[in-house]
């Protein structure tokens, strides 16, 4: 298979490096292992209305609705790019559901929402993890028929920056067991933030739901007997997370390359010595199996029938199959990089002046998002059983 970008995901990835060339990795913020408390408490805007300007946040949003009109991939080209300088800005989120909008959304919220996302004025969150972070997010929460519209009741944990979102995407059961989108305005009745701080020191919040009512205008189309629009929804921040890892793995493996070619033991670089030059070589192969599991499955999401068969794809199996793939390999990708990031450095990858810490604490939330590895190995082994390969 050739994943060969085209010159139009080229130019995409090509200026994000241009957007994100001078920012501080994390925006200059602080070690998060320095206080409770998050560290900043909003987005970086700056950077943000520079996105903008750049049309990256709707880098995949259709051009009727002000996007560029590509696709998953050169979205997350975008995104390994962000995650390089640790840029504090939610294009996974906002991305994602973004995407959603444009998949599911009836023609007036097209409209209506997708033009402010890609003129960086509206901020979309995603409720993603459930109410302890190990529940399915679409079992959190029970929406039920009110009138034209509904009322939920339930709760999401760990929702990135929920305290500044304009509006928050949650997936909710109905009573019939069906799943429904819903765009929540966290300032509105019946809705709690409960301040929380990610592993990587970002802000975010319980969102709890105690009788909120949203109505029609805010219904993403209609609950799905089958769960397929949280499902799309799922796999876009997959594979998102995915390109984040990777980031922030090659940053990490380049610092400390960096640091090994020029720290000398015994009058020479430690980077010479084999024991170091091997283990930089595993994590490098792990970065390009993390790469090659993302843009299969990023690949595969933005097709119009992802469930097709194409030659020479591997796409016999369901799409499900490379979307758990690329999260086990990403999330134990970045975490074995991390590790040896910080053996080869020694003391000084635990300072926290030294921007290793920090890009340590990311991975280890990144890693963990959405689930670990096992989880997301069980799936894997589940779809091979039902395949009965």
């Amino acid at each position: 298979m050739d994943f060969t970008f085209t010159e139009e995901q080229q130019a995409a990835a090509e200026a994000a490096r241009a957007a994100f060339a001078d920012v501080p990795p994390g925006g200059g913020t602080t070690s998060p292992a320095l206080g409770v408390e998050p560290v900043a408490p909003d987005i970086d805007r700056e950077l943000w209305q520079r996105l903008a300007k750049s049309d990256l946040p709707g880098i995949a949003l259709a051009e009727e609705y002000g996007g560029s009109g590509l696709d998953p991939v050169a979205w997350c080209l975008v995104l390994r790019e962000a995650a390089r300088v640790l840029a504090r800005v939610p294009l996974l989120e906002t991305g994602a559901a973004a995407l959603a909008v444009q998949r599911y959304g009836s023609v007036e919220q097209r409209r209506r929402l997708l033009p402010e996302v890609a003129a960086g004025r509206l901020l979309l969150g995603v409720a993603a993890h459930g109410r302890s972070g190990h529940e399915p997010a679409d079992q959190a929460v029970l929406a039920r028929a009110d009138g034209g519209g509904w009322t939920l009741h339930g709760s999401q944990t760990a929702v990135a920056y929920a305290q500044v979102m304009d509006r928050v995407l949650v997936p909710a059961r109905t009573g019939d067991g069906a799943t429904l989108l819903v765009l929540v305005d966290p300032k509105a009745a019946g809705v709690e933030l409960r301040g929380q701080v990610s592993a990587n020191g970002e802000a975010a919040a319980e969102l709890v739901l105690d009788g909120a009512r949203v109505d029609a205008a805010a219904q993403l189309g209609e609950p799905a007997p089958d769960g397929a629009n949280w499902q799309y929804l799922r796999g876009l921040l997959i594979v998102g997370n995915a390109a984040l890892c990777l980031g922030v793995g090659e940053q990490m493996l380049r610092i400390t390359a960096d640091y090994t070619s020029k720290r000398e033991q015994f009058g020479h670089p430690v980077a010479t010595f084999q024991a170091v030059a091997m283990q930089v070589a595993d994590r490098y192969i792990d970065l390009r199996a993390m790469e090659v599991t993302l843009w299969q499955a990023a690949w595969r999401i933005g097709l119009d029938d992802p469930e097709l068969t194409h030659a020479g794809s591997g796409a016999h199996l369901p799409l499900a199959a490379d979307l758990a793939t690329a999260k086990v390999w990403s999330a134990e990708g970045v975490r074995t990089v991390a590790s040896t990031a910080q053996h080869l450095h020694g003391g000084i990858g635990a300072d926290l002046d030294y921007p290793l810490h920090r890009y340590h604490a990311w991975a280890k939330h990144l890693e963990l998002y959405l689930g670990p590895a096992p989880a997301f190995e069980d799936e894997v082994g589940a779809i091979l059983a039902d395949h009965q390969l």
